[in-house]
């Protein structure tokens, strides 16, 4: 079959090197996609993943069967819609039900009124009103916005200095877009990637550690992400049940009781708080770059899984016993800014072994950097020690001018 996958980061790389590995596919193609997917995929970086009728003439000229949608703002417009529309299998919730990541209060309501367990919160329109809870409730305080913001739409304020500017930065009370400010909760973090469809949920039997902050020691401003590493295995599989069992499938069930058809991943952010798991925020597709340790660790042919949650049947996902773990490699300025035109070289020798999340390839192994976010360096080994040893001597590798790129030095710390 033919298959396309929407998106042009690592995640996606991750993806069609996922599907190249299935019994079942005899094209990939890539939209827009990027020169390290050339090697799995056809790409088209004419083509805007949020461009609905190009993408749809694309899948109706291909004769695409199935459609992977990578990113969240296609999600948000309604491309897996239109996409059905013409007969095409899509992988990704439709608008309204993206609306479980795309709005930040669509989320907070639903989770309220079915007992959901997640933090205290309200959603303001009004920055003098939502100045004056901000005194009120005092530090540390969590502020998100109520829309798409690529994984940096959250400020987690420990002073109220903090949280006033970030309250200036984040709340335009020209547009119609409100903040969500809540309660902060204590723990430890973690991620569960779960396929759903309606009701039915196949989880992940593993569950990965993102490192949001920019800075060792989670310090600095939150990004979309500056590594993973997968499995979790100091907080035992307790953890997975009981997401499963108070958050996932009660979520999954309240969509439905809502009226709404959920198809595609349900990505759960959770804490572990004194008071037992809490939901930090859900997202409607595969967290980056969580996605690209799963997807390596997952044996399992992708498409056959797409094929038995489609028709919802009992399967059983087989996982790699390795441990994997991924160093974000970021231009200079990230997350506020990203620097382009950043020379980056990455020997030939680690091709099997890194992601390409921003950047262009401008011969043999140069590549500049277009976005902030540009290369997940990977390794694997028998425990997280020797995957998290042989990822940053492959980091070494890397080359690049000091000073234009950057990374932590601390990820997969807590599983030591």
């Amino acid at each position: 079959m033919k298959v396309l996958v929407v998106g042009s980061g690592g995640r996606e790389h991750a993806l069609v090197k996922k599907l190249s590995e299935s019994n079942y596919v005899s094209e990939i193609h890539a939209i827009p996609g990027n020169d390290s997917m050339k090697q799995y995929a056809n790409t088209y970086p004419e083509i805007s993943d949020v461009d609905i009728e190009k993408i749809k003439g694309k899948c109706e000229s291909l004769k695409i069967t199935w459609a992977i949608i990578g990113p969240e703002a296609p999600l948000n417009i309604g491309l897996t819609d239109s996409l059905e529309e013409i007969g095409v299998k899509v992988f990704g919730p439709r608008k309204l039900e993206a609306q479980l990541e795309s709005s930040k209060e669509f989320a907070k309501k639903i989770m309220q009124q079915y007992d959901i367990p997640t933090a205290d919160y309200r959603v303001f329109y009004s920055k003098v009103e939502a100045r004056k809870y901000i005194e009120e409730k005092g530090a540390p305080i969590v502020l998100k916005k109520d829309g798409l913001a690529a994984g940096k739409g959250v400020a987690v304020a420990m002073t109220i200095e903090d949280a006033l500017k970030a309250l200036d930065d984040m709340l335009d009370e020209s547009t119609e877009e409100g903040l969500v400010i809540e309660e902060f909760l204590e723990g430890e973090e973690f991620s569960l990637m779960v396929l759903v469809n309606g009701s039915y949920i196949l989880p992940f039997d593993i569950i990965a550690q993102d490192h949001k902050r920019a800075y060792d020691h989670d310090q600095g401003p939150n990004t979309g992400g500056m590594g993973a590493y997968a499995p979790v295995t100091h907080l035992g599989d307790k953890v997975i049940e009981e997401a499963i069992e108070k958050i996932v499938q009660p979520m999954a069930d309240a969509m439905v009781e809502e009226g709404l058809n959920y198809f595609g991943v349900m990505y759960l952010g959770a804490i572990i708080t004194k008071d037992g798991i809490k939901v930090i925020e859900f997202n409607a597709r595969f967290g980056d770059p969580e996605a690209q340790i799963l997807l390596s660790l997952l044996e399992s042919d992708l498409i056959e899984v797409l094929e038995a949650v489609n028709d919802k049947k009992d399967y059983q996902l087989q996982f790699s016993a390795d441990s994997m773990l991924g160093i974000i490699l970021a231009s200079k300025g990230y997350p506020e800014t990203a620097t382009k035109g950043l020379g980056v070289k990455i020997p030939t020798i680690l091709n099997d072994q890194v992601f390409n999340s921003g950047l262009k390839q401008v011969d043999g192994e140069n590549f500049e950097t277009v976005g902030g976010r540009t290369l997940l360096v990977t390794a694997r080994g028998e425990n997280l020690e020797a995957a998290k040893l042989a990822a940053y001597n492959n980091l070494k590798q890397v080359e690049f001018h000091d000073g234009d790129l950057f990374y932590r030095t601390d990820i997969g710390a807590k599983g030591l």
